[in-house]
């Protein structure tokens, strides 16, 4: 059971990185791939967008996520 939530959230975590750095590409952003990612991070990204603006146009959402993801491996030890 450790193994598999462990490889769910280290998935979790290169997703969002993905997400992150694809949304500077505009090649990236507008691929099919970059979009179902998008639908797959969006309800976890919105309710952070929802407390921490952008600033300066940057979002931090992706890394705030990427924190939790790493608090929730801690906190589960796996």
């Amino acid at each position: 059971m450790r193994g598999i939530l462990s490889l769910l959230l280290n998935a979790l975590i290169l997703i969002t990185l993905f997400h992150a750095v694809g949304s500077w590409i505009p090649t990236v952003r507008e691929s099919n791939i970059y979009r179902k990612v998008d639908g797959i991070l969006s309800p976890l990204l919105n309710p952070i967008r929802s407390v921490i603006k952008p600033v300066g146009g940057l979002d931090f959402s992706p890394a705030v996520l990427i924190l939790i993801l790493y608090l929730i491996k801690q906190l589960l030890k796996v």
